[in-house]
């Protein structure tokens, strides 16, 4: 790409996002580090490095190239403002860094400051595209809003491309707005320079019906030059299905949360959209509706559990029992049929694709196989008649506790004891003396 003449010297930019798009590679558009005004997390500076560097390491070197990291939002303090500055810097390496920033030429200027001297740097200006919110944002009609915007980003690229940044756009609310403008101003936009034009379904109702179809008619009234991405939220429980509907369109670029934790009621899980389309490409080509090669490099999944504990511990959002792909019920087996068959019972296989160990928890639903597995690993071989009563101990205890897992530690403490009563030596019986009869003579 020739470097664009900015009001500084020129820098080529060099969009390795739209290249990624453009080949059909698969970009994941990172929200969880910038975004917590619903979740109510707040990541540190420090920590938004190392998840950057985390994330950009499950592609190796092509991390820039597979994550767009949103470090921060700037204008919200100074506080802010540093630590997207530390991420740009610290983990550009690892990721294409990126800062948000309102339409207004103030806005850019800061988010310019934040990446300035990064390698692949990017700024997102957010701008209002229906009529709802460009009164409520801006205090005009959808039109003027988008004219306005299209006015701020041109101004953006011409700031940005002398420090060779990158240029995207939000189009906030585009559901709702007319779809032919959104379309209008979205080649527009990458006419006058825009990297990519995120489709922001900022109330959370689509279905993915509906998300199918925006994502068509913007990009047939944008033109094949305009790289679109989806940035679908999950108020309705359908963000990833809603991500999964833009994909079959052919979008490439798609916003995502670790833990789905970012936006009201969360976005696409970045571990559960990253697995599915890399665990297996027969199922990938069905999502996406094409056998190209997603990736530049293929990711490495067995980094997904460590990164989604880190994520959880670092902002209390939990990791539960029936959490996908990384919750703590993965690779756990506690019925019989299960235990004996497991790949026939389980749609992929967790040590393969996710490096887990398979466990064997005990519960009321264990089988004697079960019980007998969890035995043997805290070192008691049991035989039928004790194998028996161990069961029923198990059972008895989880429902009068209301609790369906049995510790090991208890479990282990009662196998003691039963070992201990059913191999003691047995006393010698002591004599029971008679009736006294009479002597004979």
């Amino acid at each position: 790409m020739p470097p664009r003449q900015g009001r500084g010297r020129a820098v080529p930019v060099v969009d390795v996002v739209r290249e990624s798009a453009r080949a059909g590679r698969m970009v994941f558009f990172e929200e969880s580090a910038r975004d917590g005004a619903q979740a109510k997390t707040l990541m540190g500076a420090g920590f938004r490095v190392r998840l950057a560097r985390e994330q950009g390491a499950i592609f190796g070197a092509d991390g820039p190239r597979h994550v767009v990291f949103a470090a921060g939002f700037p204008s919200v303090c100074a506080q802010e403002f540093e630590a997207t500055r530390q991420v740009a810097l610290e983990a550009q390496d690892s990721v294409s860094p990126a800062a948000i920033c309102r339409g207004t030429a103030a806005d850019v200027r800061l988010a310019l400051g934040a990446v300035r001297g990064a390698a692949g740097a990017r700024v997102m200006v957010i701008v209002a595209a229906s009529e709802a919110t460009a009164r409520a944002l801006v205090h005009s009609d959808a039109r003027t809003a988008l004219a306005t915007g299209m006015d701020v980003v041109k101004e953006a690229v011409d700031l940005a491309a002398g420090d060779g940044v990158a240029v995207d756009v939000c189009l906030v609310d585009a559901p709702r707005a007319d779809p032919a403008l959104v379309a209008e101003y979205a080649g527009a936009m990458t006419a006058g320079g825009a990297g990519t034009i995120v489709l922001a379904d900022t109330v959370g109702d689509l279905l993915p019906g509906q998300a199918r179809t925006l994502f068509q008619r913007v990009a047939a009234g944008a033109g094949p030059d305009t790289v679109l991405v989806s940035h679908l939220h999950n108020d309705l429980g359908l963000g990833l299905a809603n991500t999964l509907a833009a994909l079959e369109t052919g979008v490439r670029v798609v916003a995502c949360s670790w833990l789905g934790m970012a936006e009201r009621s969360g976005m696409a899980a970045t571990e559960q959209l990253l697995f599915l389309l890399a665990h297996d490409p027969a199922k990938a080509a069905r999502l996406t509706g094409s056998a190209r090669e997603l990736w530049w490099t293929p990711p490495d999944l067995t980094r997904l559990p460590g990164i989604a504990r880190m994520v959880s511990a670092e902002t209390g959002v939990p990791l539960t029992v029936t959490t996908p792909i990384v919750g703590t019920g993965v690779a756990t087996i506690s019925t019989g049929t299960p235990f004996t068959h497991p790949r026939t019972f389980q749609p992929y296989d967790p040590q393969r694709h996710l490096g887990l160990e398979p466990t064997v928890v005990l519960t009321h639903l264990a089988s004697r196989r079960v019980l007998r597995a969890v035995a043997e690993r805290l070192g008691h071989d049991l035989d039928p008649v004790r194998t028996r009563t161990a069961l029923a101990w198990v059972k008895d205890r989880a429902y009068r506790l209301g609790q369906a897992v049995v510790p090991d530690a208890d479990f282990a403490a009662y196998l003691d004891g039963l070992t201990a009563s059913t191999t003691a030596p047995t006393p010698e019986p002591v004599p029971t003396p008679g009736p006294a009869t009479a002597p004979t003579s």
